[in-house]
C-alpha cells in the first residue's frame, strides 16, 4: 500500500475540482490510498467574501510537515502572473525541516494548474513550481503525450505534458474545468500513481 496526497490551493473551486479529478486518477490504481487537503487561506474573510471566493470547500487543511507521510505528491496551484499562488508558496516555505531532515527526498512530485486566459501562463506556473520540488529531491513527473485529448482542436483547452490545466475564462466566459480537462487530470493522477507503485514496491523489494 503506496499513500498519496492530492494538496491544492482554490479561490473559487476550479482547482478543487481538478484536485478531486485527480484523486479519482490516483484510486485507479490497485494499492494506493489518497487523501485530498487544502493550504489555508491568506486573504481576509471580508474580502474573500466580497470577491465571492469559494470558502465552504471540504477538504481538511494540510499541515506542511504531514508531507512527509506521504510516497507521493499532486500539488494544484492557480497561477498568479506566471507563478504559483502565494497561499501555496507561504506553505511550501513552512517545509524548510523537511527540506533540513531531506525527508521528502526521493518521494514523487507532479504539479497541476489553471489560468483565466489560454497563454496566462500555464507551463511557467508549473515548471517554476518545480524549482521548490527539486529543491526537496523529489521525482518529478509530469503528463505525457499519450493523456487522451492533450493535443485536440475539438475546444480551446488546457493540457500541456508539464501537467494537467485548466482554462477558467472571464466575465461571459467564465467556466469550470471541462470534462476533456478533468480527464486529463484523471489521466495524470493515475500516471503517477503508477509511478509511486512501481517505485515503493522496487524500493521494498531492494531491502
Amino acid at each position: 500500500m503506496a499513500r498519496m496526497l492530492v494538496l491544492y490551493y482554490s479561490s473559487w473551486g476550479h482547482v478543487e475540482q481538478m484536485a478531486h479529478a485527480q484523486a479519482e486518477g490516483v484510486l485507479k490504481v490497485a494499492g494506493m490510498t489518497v487523501d485530498v487537503k487544502r493550504v489555508p487561506e491568506l486573504v481576509p474573510e471580508q474580502v474573500a467574501k466580497q470577491f465571492h471566493y469559494k470558502l465552504d470547500q471540504k477538504a481538511p487543511l494540510a499541515d506542511p510537515l504531514e508531507l512527509r507521510d506521504y510516497e507521493g505528491i499532486l500539488f494544484g496551484a492557480p497561477t498568479r502572473f506566471g507563478n504559483m499562488c502565494a497561499q501555496m508558496r507561504n506553505f511550501l516555505d513552512q517545509t524548510g525541516p523537511l527540506f533540513a531532515e531531506n525527508a521528502l527526498v526521493g518521494k514523487v512530485g507532479s504539479v497541476f494548474t489553471c489560468t483565466q486566459s489560454q497563454h496566462g501562463g500555464q507551463e511557467t506556473t508549473i515548471t517554476s513550481f518545480h524549482s521548490t520540488l527539486l529543491h526537496h529531491g523529489m521525482v518529478i513527473v509530469g503528463m505525457p503525450y499519450t493523456a487522451p485529448g492533450i493535443t485536440t482542436m475539438r475546444e480551446v483547452t488546457g493540457g500541456t505534458p508539464y501537467g494537467a490545466s485548466s482554462i477558467t475564462g472571464k466575465g461571459d466566459e467564465a467556466r469550470m474545468p471541462s470534462e476533456l480537462e478533468l480527464g486529463m487530470c484523471r489521466f495524470q493522477g493515475e500516471h503517477v500513481a503508477r509511478i509511486v507503485r512501481d517505485l515503493v514496491a522496487g524500493r521494498r523489494g531492494a531491502q
